[in-house]
């Protein structure tokens, strides 16, 4: 897997430890709602993989992309790279609804988690990605 590299990176702090910075600079409800969020990625799937994209976004990771988590001045954000693709039987997605790839979550400030359905929904691309990736024929070296 090919791994990002940011300015940050080459200081030597893992994705890791520049998500804790991130909420801890955060400071208000945004930061502790994206701690909580990034929590139930690691229940739902423990073998998750952090890393840091874009110049500051969280990503999650299991044999591909699971999620992002941006924040903004009003809302943290979930969004599911292959969202569209994903049964949400509770209904969780409430933004990007417009697009043929990607689904996401807004989070409010007071806003309550789903912690069961969003555990659900968590799994689903990292059941996709690992499907996808044995349904790839083995490469033949010559």
């Amino acid at each position: 897997m090919k791994k990002s590299v940011s300015m940050e990176e080459t200081s030597g702090n893992s994705p890791s430890q520049l998500i804790d910075a991130r909420i801890r600079e955060l400071g208000d409800w945004r930061g502790e709602m994206l701690g909580r969020l990034r929590a139930l990625i690691q229940e739902a799937e423990p073998e998750v993989v952090e890393e840091w994209k874009w110049r500051g976004v969280p990503v999650w990771e299991h044999g591909g992309m699971i999620c992002t988590g941006e924040t903004y001045k009003a809302v943290v954000k979930l969004t599911f790279a292959k969202g569209a693709s994903l049964e949400d039987p509770k209904g969780l997605f409430n933004s990007s609804l417009e697009g043929n790839t990607r689904r996401a979550i807004d989070f409010h400030e007071g806003d309550t988690i789903d912690e069961t359905a969003l555990k659900a929904l968590i799994r689903g691309p990292v059941a996709l990605n690992m499907s996808k990736r044995a349904a790839r024929p083995a490469s033949k070296s010559r």
